[in-house]
């Protein structure tokens, strides 16, 4: 009897658990393969992005100003790269490209880097290892610094200074990593902007709003290239390019004026006296309009005196001059206050001052 009922529990109890076993187990093995396979499949695909200096090469990478950086950037000396090998924690390593565009890797010595892509790097150092060392080996390059393809932009931008080309960059797009035109004071973007370049622009197609100043300089009208974004203005950059953001220039109005000062010029290359008397405010109830003048720098230090009869101006019927940067229009008070000689070296001391900490007062 008693080996009876043990024959019966055998026989369907314990199929039962060892069936129930079985599921468990499929359900357990099924999920972690769910939770294996994705890492597989990346680990399977290394990725060839060219990240800024503390970027992660996985990771979205652009370029100063926002812009994507170019899977065509081309390599150069003083670039700083890093080199791994799928499963071969020994090869992976972070070198810099000498001065002859080579760089050492291990166990094959200097390679070629200077004058190719992320990409190509990675196909040669694929090729060769696999010839000698390894079988298939997965390659996988990152740019870390770049230090190659400099560009220059100074003058009236928000952050002028030194700045890496790290793909195919526009005039506009340079001047947006620069953070964008200067908008205050001082600061405030002229009418033009510069482009020096070395070797020259014997490539360059000159359009209208844009002037070859020298062999190795262009003028860009800035209003047409910033409001039209003109394609023909909007030029390609190249390494070691040079732009330069002019200034907006500034006249000054000092004397018998309600609200004497220094004024910007923002995008004219010259204002009249009677724009920059509206800018004053008009001249005070004691001013002597007859005897005003205009004080002029020249570069070599030279100083010329521009005499200005006000009243004349006002009514029509003397010559409205026009003020270049930096001129000083200077209205002398009526009541004992007259600007002689030493009145005028304080003001012109007083613009100097200004021109060389800010410009408006």
């Amino acid at each position: 009897m008693w080996r009876s009922r043990f024959e019966m529990k055998a026989r369907v109890v314990y199929p039962c658990v060892a069936w129930a076993c079985f599921v468990l187990f499929f359900r357990i093995s099924f999920v972690q393969a769910q939770d294996i396979q994705p890492q597989d499949q990346e680990a399977q695909q290394p990725v060839d992005l060219q990240p800024q200096q503390g970027t992660q090469a996985d990771a979205p990478a652009t370029g100063g100003g926002g812009a994507p950086l170019g899977a065509d950037y081309v390599i150069g000396p003083e670039d700083v790269l890093t080199l791994e090998v799928m499963n071969v924690a020994e090869l992976t390593e972070t070198v810099r490209v000498e001065n002859d565009g080579t760089i050492p890797v291990r166990l094959l010595g200097h390679m070629k880097a200077a004058g190719l892509t992320a990409s190509q790097v990675r196909t040669n150092l694929e090729k060769a290892w696999g010839e000698s060392y390894l079988e298939d080996p997965k390659v996988t390059v990152f740019i870390r610094e770049f230090h190659s393809q400099p560009i220059s932009v100074i003058g009236a931008v928000a952050k002028p200074g030194l700045y890496q080309l790290t793909g195919p960059r526009t005039l506009i797009e340079v001047i947006s990593m620069a953070g964008g035109l200067g908008t205050r004071g001082a600061n405030q973007p002229g009418r033009f902007l510069y482009v020096t370049r070395k070797g020259g622009f014997d490539d360059l197609q000159l359009a209208e709003g844009m002037e070859q100043t020298a062999p190795d300089q262009i003028e860009v009208d800035l209003k047409p290239l910033m409001q039209t974004r003109d394609s023909a203005l909007n030029i390609k950059m190249k390494p070691f390019d040079i732009i330069t953001v002019s200034k907006a220039g500034i006249v000054y109005v000092m004397g018998a004026v309600k609200r004497p000062g220094g004024f910007i010029m923002e995008d004219r290359e010259r204002v009249t006296v009677l724009q920059a008397l509206a800018l004053a405010e008009g001249t005070g109830p004691y001013a002597k309009k007859s005897a005003a003048r205009i004080v002029r720098q020249g570069e070599n230090g030279s100083r010329q005196e521009i005499p200005v009869d006000l009243e004349k101006v006002v009514k029509g019927t003397g010559e409205d001059v026009e003020m270049a940067a930096n001129d000083i229009l200077i209205v002398p008070d009526s009541k004992g206050k007259y600007w002689g000689t030493r009145g005028m070296e304080i003001a012109i001391s007083t613009v100097t001052a200004a021109v060389i900490y800010g410009g408006v007062f």
